[in-house]
């Protein structure tokens, strides 16, 4: 496993070794050990997955309390990833970095506490799967604007196409007002 540091303190986009033959091919998706040597120790108590149509926008999600790291990759697909520090204490506060994650890939994207994050599906049938290091909680989640000029967010979408939000994604709070962390 490589993992490269992103623009966003404890950020990590993790590239995995990825061992291919004539049958297909294999990779560890979570090696405790090699994520610890890489900087960042992580205990998961939860493992979700997400299917999304093409121009679904999740997010930007974060827990107050119980707050939660998250180890994000595509199963199928193709996304637009978005974290935004949240930290008061971080030099990168207010922040925002993205990448792009597909199923042909191999790679995931670490989300360390203090961050929200959210995607943009960029595929039909798009599948994510993510490991928390906390239980989902509905009193401490909050939800950060996705549009927010504040943020700089230059989400990929065609002209004319807005993306499809749940009511609870559509009524985030701009940075200006969001709860954050110390």
């Amino acid at each position: 496993m490589r993992a490269t540091a992103l623009a966003l303190p404890g950020a990590l986009l993790i590239e995995h070794e990825v061992f291919a033959d004539e049958r297909g091919s294999f990779f560890e998706s979570w090696n405790e050990r090699a994520f610890a040597a890489a900087g960042s120790e992580a205990r998961f108590v939860q493992e979700n997955v997400s299917r999304s149509r093409r121009w679904v926008l999740r997010g930007l999600h974060y827990q107050i309390r119980q707050t939660q790291g998250k180890l994000v990759r595509v199963l199928s697909g193709e996304i637009f990833d978005v974290i935004v520090d949240l930290r008061r204490s971080s030099p990168a506060f207010g922040r925002s970095a993205s990448v792009r994650l597909d199923a042909a890939g191999e790679r995931s994207l670490w989300v360390p506490p203090g961050l929200a994050h959210g995607f943009l599906a960029l595929a039909e049938n798009t599948r994510v799967q993510y490991k928390v290091t906390d239980f989902w909680s509905r009193e401490a989640e909050r939800t950060l604007r996705w549009d927010d000029a504040a943020l700089g967010i230059e989400w990929p979408l065609p002209a004319g196409v807005e993306p499809l939000l749940s009511a609870k994604d559509r009524d985030g709070v701009p940075l200006a007002r969001a709860e954050c962390f110390p």
